[in-house]
Parts: C-alpha cells; structure tokens; sequence
C-alpha cells in the first residue's frame, strides 16, 4: 500500500496510473498528509462534492502523490456545518484549493490562516454555494461590489503597482499587486478567479460524450491532457482499457500538444527579451506544426480528437510521413535557434539569475511540472507512472537545478527535443490496423475514476462521479497551476519590475485552467 494508517483502507482503482482510494475520518487527514509529505509526496488536488442525497453530507476529496502512485482520500463532512482541518499548514498548495472549495460547497477549513474568498468575485449570495446540488442560481445571483481585501505593506518608499485584471493582448485576466521599492518587488499578490465560467456545475448537466468535449474545453493550449485524463477515469470507472492504436495516437496528440506550446513559449521568450526575431522564428515552427495538426487531424488544437474508449482521428500511412517529416524539420531548425538562445549575450544577461526558485522552496512549495523540474523536482507521470504506451516508451526527464528563467528555458528545449524523439518511436510503433475506438457512452452507477496525464505545464487530473443512474454527479479537472501560481509571487521577490513579464512567461501558467 502506498499509505499505511490504522483508520485507512485503500482500494486500487486503476493500473494506467497506479492509483488508489480510501475513506478517512476529517481528523486523521493531517496525520495522513504529514506522512505523505514527510515521505517525499505531494498534494496534487483537493476538492469536495455533494453527497447528501447518497450519504446525508458533504465530502472532501484529497488526491496525493508519491512514489507509489495517486492516493485519494475521501473524508466524509456533516451536513450543518462542514468542516474539516486545515491542511495548508502541511501543503501550502492548498490554501486557494480549500478557499475555492469553501466559495463553491461551503466546506470550510478550520484554523485556516486565509479566509478570503477565492472565486467568488460577489457574482453569488455568501450563503449560497454553487456546486450544491440544491443551488438555485436565479436566486442567488447578485451584482455587489467586490472590496478584496489586499496584504498591505507599509515602510517608507514602498509603492504600490496595480496590473490588471484586464491586460493588452490576448492575455486572459489576472490581477497582480505588486509592492515595491524603486523598481525593486517586495511583494507580488495575485488575485484571479475572472474567469470563473461555471464550468464544474455545467458537468453535472452533460451526458459522458458532452462532457468530453467540455474537458478539452477547461484551458485551450492543454485540450489533449485534460480530454486523455477524463477518457482515464470513465475508463477506469467502466473497467475497459482502450485498443493499442488508440492509446498510440493519444501519446502522439500530446506529444504534439507539448511540442506546439513550447515552440510557442520560446518565441514569446525571445519577444521579452527584446530578441524579436527569436519570436518571429519559433512562431513560424509553431504555425506549421498547427497546421499540420488540422490537415491531419482537423483541429489546429486538436480538440475533440480523444473520447471515452479511445479517439475519434486517424492517421494513415501519408500522415506519418508527413509528420516524420516535419519533426525533422524542427529537429533542424531548433537545434540554430537553441544555439542562437544560448550564445546571446543579451539573452543570457537577462535570463540567467532571474525569477529563481531554489530547489527548497520549490519542493516546500509543491512546484510541479516543467517550472518543479527546472528547480530539481523530478516528477514527471510518464517518467514515475507510465500509462499505455509510455510504458513501451523510455521517456528521459529533462530536469535542472537553477530554477531560473534561463533553468526553465533550457527544460523547455530539452523536452521538445524528447518529444521529437518519442513521436519517432510511436511512428515506429503505429502499425496496428484494428479499430481505434472501444464505444463508452455511460458510465456505471456510484462510480469514481481518477485520470492523471503528463500535460506540456505538468500533471492534469480528472477526477469523475457518476451518480445512481450513472450519469456525471461530479467532474473536478485540476490544472497544475493551482499549485504553481502562488510560486510565482516568490520568484519576483528582489527582482525588477520590468523582469515579471519575462518571469510570468517562463511559468506561463493557465488562468482558465484553475478559474473553471
């Protein structure tokens, strides 16, 4: 087992990431994350659900991590007044996850040492909560002023910098404060939670088919990781594994999917840096992996391509060498722009030293995905927890220790090189011809599934319930920006106010992806 406690007993869901799930009392959850933590684990999401028509109350749910595999815990809450221990004090991810979790259930933390509201930007009563299953949104809905209530840091010349929420471009909206001296940052507070949509409660209404496509939906650029991590869990709830071809194509969706954004980030990078024709290089790549991606595929994000029981494209023999071509292409074309980056001066001046995170900090933190493995987190699912066909496959980690932009950069070049390299391997391995799709269309009633993928950011997990008629009762997608966004407040910390562009693009974390 990957977790021993006296008061817990785990049951093994699925083998495609090895995971298991077990039901604890509220008051043994902090001994349980401390063992976790102190083991070398990791908090990966928390989340409550409804249960007062199955079970008379509430229910928290806290998906953990470690060497052995996902563990979920599920800790049942009364009906009047919901509550259980703050776990932030263990894992200081977890405070905006519990702060969200008490906006949208009513769930609250007890001795917790942030009470502010998180998504709840004064669109709904306080006394009402959204994700119950008894939530009457016409009543509920209020148009009140929003009086956030800012840490305020005082001294003397100490300013304050108000950026956002709205922001030039395409940028979706956050808000940052910053308090500084001169141009030097003391201080960064984020508040997000714009870009609440509604989207866990729009689940609840959808068949498994409708939800797949609102999964790919959660953050654009991750489509592949959040729709392959919700087939996962319905798959793990009805008990099928997908046919090989299925399982190929969907490791080369997210491969591309990882190339895309990379290519992406590197030429915004360069932008920052004033190096526009870094920019203008990596976007030129970028665009033409997009669209080979709808000539092949019929989506330049490639959305809707995975549903429940395998995908809905396919590749015959012209597409593979199109794309065996292409990756040659880029294997040749970055390997001048790699060079170009690194020998910069300019470059190198401003994206070495800047925006670090001490290995430290990062495992204290919980920094995950590419920002964790850039400050010597060495997590990465196809790595530790390989799922069909990452088992077939020997994925090398990128990782470094600096925790730098220039430490993100680098793991940035290193994995789209990887990726390159795998997508050659599961070209080689794609000659089966049988059927690339095994029909799920309904889940088994008072089910529960867990799907965790290796996203480009980091791991993406979809957790599902289906209810007695096996319908969805409960979907929670988690983005590994809930945990890496409060990480970017301390890597400004010292540094220049016109570094953070830069250092925020190094992360480039999802707004959508955490605001649902």
């Amino acid at each position: 087992m990957p977790i021993k406690h006296p008061n817990l007993q785990l049951t093994r869901l699925t083998d495609a990431v090895p995971t298991w799930a077990g039901e604890i009392g509220a008051e043994y959850l902090p001994d349980v994350c401390r063992q976790v933590r102190d083991g070398g684990g990791r908090l990966v999401a928390l989340w409550g659900s409804d249960a007062r028509k199955l079970r008379g109350g509430f229910m928290l749910h806290v998906a953990l991590i470690n060497e052995s595999g996902l563990v979920c815990l599920h800790v049942p809450l009364p009906e009047t007044h919901p509550h259980y221990p703050d776990i932030a004090r263990i894992f200081p991810a977890a405070d905006r996850m519990q702060r969200a979790t008490c906006d949208l259930l009513g769930l609250h933390p007890l001795e917790a040492s942030d009470h502010r509201k998180w998504l709840c930007h004064g669109a709904w009563h306080g006394g009402s909560f959204p994700l119950r299953k008894d939530f009457d949104a016409a009543a509920s809905r209020i148009d009140a002023a929003d009086d956030y209530p800012f840490v305020h840091v005082a001294g003397q010349g100490v300013h304050e910098i108000a950026v956002g929420p709205v922001h030039a471009g395409i940028i979706e909206p956050g808000h940052f404060r910053f308090s500084v001296i001169g141009e030097r940052v003391l201080r960064l507070e984020e508040r997000l939670g714009y870009v609440h949509k509604g989207i866990e409660k729009r689940f609840e209404s959808m068949s498994l088919l409708q939800g797949a496509k609102l999964a790919g939906r959660v953050s654009g650029d991750s489509t592949v990781a959040y729709a392959w991590a919700y087939a996962m869990a319905a798959e793990s709830i009805a008990g099928i594994t997908p046919p090989d071809r299925a399982l190929w194509l969907r490791a080369l969706l997210l491969e591309r999917e990882r190339i895309a954004n990379h290519l992406g980030d590197l030429g915004y990078l360069g932008n920052d840096v004033a190096l526009s024709f870094g920019f203008a290089q990596f976007w030129i790549l970028k665009e033409q992996v997009l669209r080979t991606n709808a000539a092949l595929f019929g989506h330049r994000y490639l959305m809707d391509c995975i549903v429940p029981g395998g995908v809905a494209v396919q590749l015959d023999a012209a597409g593979k060498h199109l794309i065996e071509q292409e990756c040659l292409l880029l294997q040749r074309e970055v390997a001048v722009l790699r060079g170009i980056y690194e020998e910069h001066a300019g470059v190198q001046d401003r994206f070495i030293g800047a925006g670090r995170v001490e290995p430290k900090l990062a495992a204290q933190l919980g920094l995950c995905g590419l920002a964790g493995r850039a400050s010597a987190q060495a997590w990465d699912a196809r790595v530790q927890f390989a799922c069909a066909p990452y088992d077939k496959l020997d994925v090398r980690m990128a990782t470094y220790r600096n925790g730098d932009v220039a430490a993100r950069v680098i793991v940035r070049f290193d994995e789209l090189f990887e990726s390159l390299r795998l997508i050659g391997q599961i070209l080689v391995n794609f000659i089966h011809e049988e059927d690339a799709t095994q029909a799920l269309e309904k889940l088994p009633a008072n089910g529960f599934g867990i799907g965790m993928v290796e996203g480009w950011r980091g791991e993406v997990m979809v957790a599902i319930h289906s209810d007695a008629q096996g319908n969805l009762a409960r979907i929670h997608p988690h983005d590994p920006s809930w945990q890496n966004w409060p990480v970017l407040e301390h890597a400004i910390i010292d540094n220049i106010v016109p570094d953070f562009p830069l250092i925020n693009k190094s992360f480039n974390l999802s707004y959508s992806g955490q605001d649902l």
